[in-house]
């Protein structure tokens, strides 16, 4: 009789959703992981006789997902949570968050900030994040403090910040943290160029060349607004997707985040050019900039991914009220109850935006060889009971209060609903300290 084989961890759910194959729900399966990867998956009985697991978790009232991918956010700016609600888009921009960054935004603000948000996001089950925001040295220190994968945006923008003088000075202080942080096994690296209206053609042009050259994706805000497209039409003479189409843009695997203004010919145009959306419905709705056409994305062959953007304009880091409010949008906005069902809502907020960001091969389903990031729900609550189909549950019924542990590459970082690394006095301690110094700023909004 063959020896058990020795693995790192079993884990052993009442329910398991790989997402892929598509549509699965497993029930009383395992999952076992050796160094980081997930070496099997398997009926509980034969995982039993098969390995022998130096730590096994059982979750007997449990689902267990993929960890979740935030296809869009500026986490730092969780600082500024609630700091200036209830403004649509240009005015919260330019009359409150452009003024507090320019007068607080320093390294200190943005690692702390990250901390903080990567904290919120891994007790609600995300594992990566694509970020955009400044100083992105410190916001990867704070990714890596937190033990979270994160693809961090380098930021470009044709005026000064806090952060840089020009355009040059952006892509420069970026190259510098690339290069410093290449290699990493948790921290990669997008250009990130804020949008059409902030960033000239030149500009463009010049983070074109840098992205194949060192073969990155971009990120960027596009068709968010009614407004920006008036303003492309005024100043160009053509909408925004048009402008930077022409520029080569699409050649990049270009993340549009928002793109909720769009034709149907132009997700036609996205989706010929493997282009990913980072649909983000909450702020979307927040800021009053619309409905993004999802089903029709979906329909024509676009990648959706899902994002919660900044918690200054949502107010939650919460993917699971991401995929709720997408799924519910699309219904309403198309008169079908079937579009964006909860199977396609968890691909889009797993492996759609893993592939959005070039990481499918690792990490965004639970298959042999993957990463093993992991999130296991808990339906054992009087608000999650009975349970009849878990997939659905996840968006419908679950709040990321139901997240009771959360892996990466088999680490745990979440156990038992709470936090591993850091506890919430400390959290608080922090969130405290910089509430004081902007307390002047947001009462003077």
């Amino acid at each position: 009789m063959q020896s058990p084989e020795s693995i790192d961890l079993l884990v052993c759910p009442r329910w398991l959703i790989p997402v892929e194959p598509a549509g699965v729900t497993l029930h009383d399966h395992a999952i076992a992981v050796r160094d980081g990867r997930i070496v099997a998956i398997c009926p509980a009985a034969e995982a039993d006789a098969r390995f022998a697991p130096a730590e096994r978790v059982d979750l007997p009232d449990h689902v267990l997902i993929p960890g979740l991918v935030n296809l869009h956010t500026h986490a730092a700016m969780v600082l500024m949570r609630g700091i200036a609600d209830d403004l649509p888009l240009m005015r919260w921009l330019k009359e409150a968050i452009w003024p507090t960054e320019q007068r607080f935004v320093t390294p200190d603000f943005v690692r702390d900030g990250t901390y903080i948000a990567a904290c919120e996001m891994l007790r609600g089950g995300v594992t990566c994040a694509s970020e955009m925001y400044f100083f992105p040295d410190a916001t990867a220190e704070a990714f890596e403090q937190a033990g979270m994968r994160a693809v961090v945006g380098l930021t470009v923008i044709d005026f000064p910040t806090a952060y840089a003088a020009d355009a040059d000075d952006y892509i420069q202080k970026g190259l510098a943290a690339h290069d410093q942080w290449r290699g990493h096994e948790t921290i990669s690296f997008s250009f990130a160029p804020h949008a059409p209206y902030t960033v000239s053609d030149k500009s463009f042009e010049r983070l074109i060349a840098l992205a194949h050259e060192l073969d990155l994706p971009v990120s960027m805000h596009l068709h968010e607004t009614q407004d920006e497209i008036r303003e492309s039409l005024a100043q160009y003479g053509e909408r925004p997707l048009a402008r930077v189409a022409r520029l080569g843009l699409l050649d990049t695997d270009l993340v549009a985040v928002h793109a909720v203004h769009l034709q149907n010919d132009e997700i036609d145009l996205l989706a010929a050019h493997n282009a990913s959306v980072a649909h983000c419905p909450t702020s979307n709705m927040k800021l009053a900039s619309g409905i993004a056409p999802v089903s029709q994305m979906l329909a024509r062959g676009l990648r959706v991914g899902l994002g919660t953007d900044g918690a200054a304009s949502n107010n939650r880091l919460d993917m699971l009220q991401e995929m709720r409010h997408a799924g519910l949008l699309a219904k309403v906005a198309s008169g079908d109850a079937s579009a964006f069902d909860a199977h396609a809502l968890l691909r889009a907020a797993t492996l759609d935006g893993a592939a959005a960001l070039r990481m499918d091969e690792t990490i965004g389903s639970l298959v042999p060889g993957k990463a093993a990031d992991m999130v296991a729900v808990a339906f054992n609550a009087p608000e999650t009971s009975p349970v009849f189909d878990p997939a659905g549950h996840i968006p419908y019924a679950a709040d990321r209060c139901h997240i009771s542990d959360v892996w990466i590459a088999g680490k745990p970082r979440v156990r038992g609903h709470s936090l591993l690394r850091e506890g919430n006095n400390e959290l608080l301690r922090r969130i405290r300290v910089w509430q004081n110094r902007l307390r002047t700023s947001a009462n003077g909004l």
